[in-house]
């Protein structure tokens, strides 16, 4: 009868033991997708931190010194004698600690006994500098660097020797407009080509249909990078290299295969009862792409338009190679790159011109986004 009764227990452990492993899996996931998260945002915020910072902060200090931390402050100073060797060890005075110090050390910062650090105040002039710590925070903001990067005029700033320096703004409204130019159509126009195919293989029948899918799917592994050379060659032949038309044809040729099997997916997935009842009323196959399958295969048509556009809006290899380095019609992708080579200490400007690009595709990620996961689970789940 004991042991009747004990084996009851056993499904009880057995669920314990279940449930324990699922809540210690949902941990590691949380815990791994937030380690994730953190290590995306962090750069972000450093990059726009750092935009909105002057020259002298990002000279000086790191931009975490945005958020309230304690810091070194100037209490005092005081005049070492002027016959001081800077080659040798500096005694300092006893108000001071008294120690042996080189002139490197004190440049780098010396903690004496009491807490407070002693620097240079004007190493030429033999004047150290007495500092206390204090909570503070950094917050000299200002958006001059998103001014100086966007427009093409000149301006003018005070450089860390104190003399006044002129420089030509990097004009990347321009660049930005170019950027829309370019990948608008480049996103567009490979959208309305894969719709009309994928409606044609989802729901026509015609001979070679399965042939011709298959070739498609069997495009995705080909690299962009081994086209480019023939691509280039009959551009030059028809005239249209250095032109907006070349970088169109080319992003429009290379998303295309992506864009019909994900939307193949999503409409062969559509009820079928729907557009039944549309061939019985007599609509046309044009009717019914218009007014039942756009319709519904929105989240589709989203999900790919974020894909293809942040493609199109990041590419540099593709612009470079079929627009050219002609200054009045580069995207904002080889400006940056332009910027990075003739500004590469200028770190003010540079995330300034960072953050410009990724306006526009935040942009237009949030306003997709509902319709992403939905794009992404397409053709996924059949029933």
């Amino acid at each position: 009868m004991a042991a009747a009764a004990a084996t009851p227990a056993r499904p009880t452990r057995r669920t314990g033991s279940a449930k324990r492993q699922q809540l210690i899996g949902k941990i590691v996931v949380n815990t791994v997708l937030a380690l994730i998260c953190l290590a995306w945002t962090i750069p972000t915020l450093g990059l726009l931190a750092s935009s909105i910072r002057t020259r002298a902060d990002i000279a000086n200090s790191g931009w975490w010194t945005i958020f309230p931390h304690q810091q070194f402050v100037t209490t005092g100073t005081v005049d070492l004698p002027r016959e001081t060797d800077l080659r040798q060890p500096i005694t300092l005075p006893a108000e001071l600690g008294g120690g042996t110090y080189t002139a490197d050390q004190i440049t780098a910062g010396v903690t004496i006994p009491d807490g407070r650090r002693i620097t240079w105040e004007n190493r030429r002039g033999r004047v150290v500098a007495i500092q206390g710590t204090q909570w503070g925070a950094n917050t000299n903001f200002t958006l001059e660097n998103y001014q100086n990067v966007l427009s093409g005029r000149k301006f003018t700033y005070i450089a860390a020797d104190g003399s006044e320096k002129t420089e030509q703004g990097d004009d990347l409204w321009g660049a930005l407009l170019n950027s829309i130019a370019v990948t608008v159509p480049a996103t567009i126009i490979p959208i309305l080509i894969a719709a009309f195919a994928a409606y044609g293989f989802a729901w026509m029948r015609f001979p070679g249909r399965f042939l011709l899918f298959t070739l498609v799917v069997a495009l995705l592994v080909v690299p962009l990078q081994v086209a480019l050379v023939p691509i280039l060659r009959d551009y030059v032949n028809l005239d249209l290299n250095g032109t907006y038309m070349a970088v169109w044809l080319a992003h429009t040729g290379f998303g295309l295969p992506l864009a019909i099997y994900l939307l193949y997916n999503y409409v062969s997935q559509l009820p079928r009862d729907i557009l039944e009842s549309a061939f019985i009323d007599g609509a046309s196959h044009f009717t019914i792409f218009t007014r039942l399958i756009l319709p519904l295969s929105m989240p589709a048509l989203a999900s790919f338009a974020i894909f293809q556009f942040l493609w199109v809006w990041n590419d540099y290899l593709v612009a470079f190679i079929f627009i050219g380095n002609q200054p009045g019609v580069q995207v904002l992708t080889m400006r940056l790159v332009d910027m990075a080579g003739s500004r590469g200490q200028d770190w003010h400007v540079l995330t300034a011109g960072a953050f410009v690009t990724m306006i526009v595709p935040l942009i237009v990620f949030f306003s997709l986004q509902r319709f992403f996961v939905r794009g992404l689970l397409a053709g996924s789940v059949k029933g």
